[in-house]
């Protein structure tokens, strides 16, 4: 069973990611286009759950599979797409979850969505807080209950995802 543990902002997960980011360039080679640290471990200050969420592009997602060994190397498990099309999802850690690998082939607009979140929980300080609260609530709320606490918390990303998409738009015009 998966515990809903939310911990106050970690300096060190920037370079968790770094680390992880580095291993799984060596195995995508050629084939990646860009790696971004996304979630909440990607924005200065926001309680979390100490997973590190890295989004990789690449150029073809079908070649993905071919990787899926080399990653399964690293400890991740392949997950396909995983409930969003277009997507390969690996995570690592079981029970006791470190990382999730999202996959995405340039150009998708999934890619725009987690960076434009990002960015604007980190440009907007006050928002993080509220949605860090929030999370550490539900997490007191729901500490057995992974879906509960995904469930209750979807209304405020949704709703803050579409600020930020608008947002992201203006500032890249």
């Amino acid at each position: 069973m998966r515990k809903v543990i939310v911990t106050p902002y970690q300096s060190k997960w920037q370079n968790l990611f770094m680390q992880e980011a580095k291993n799984i360039a060596a195995i995508f080679k050629t084939e990646l286009v860009a790696m971004h640290h996304i979630g909440s471990t990607a924005v200065p200050g926001l309680a979390a759950k100490p997973i590190i969420d890295i989004m990789q592009v690449v150029s073809s997602i079908e070649k993905v599979d071919q990787y899926i060994e080399e990653m399964e190397n690293l400890g991740y498990v392949a997950l396909g797409e995983n409930g969003i099309e277009g997507r390969r999802y690996f995570n690592k850690g079981g029970n006791e979850r470190t990382h999730h690998v999202h996959v995405f082939e340039e150009g998708d607009d999934h890619i725009k969505r987690h960076l434009a979140f990002k960015d604007y929980l980190i440009a907007h300080p006050s928002i993080a807080k509220k949605y860090g609260d929030l999370k550490t609530a539900l997490a007191i709320k729901y500490p057995k209950q992974i879906e509960a606490y995904i469930s209750e918390k979807n209304d405020f990303v949704k709703e803050v995802e579409q600020e930020a998409l608008t947002w992201y738009r203006l500032k890249e015009a």
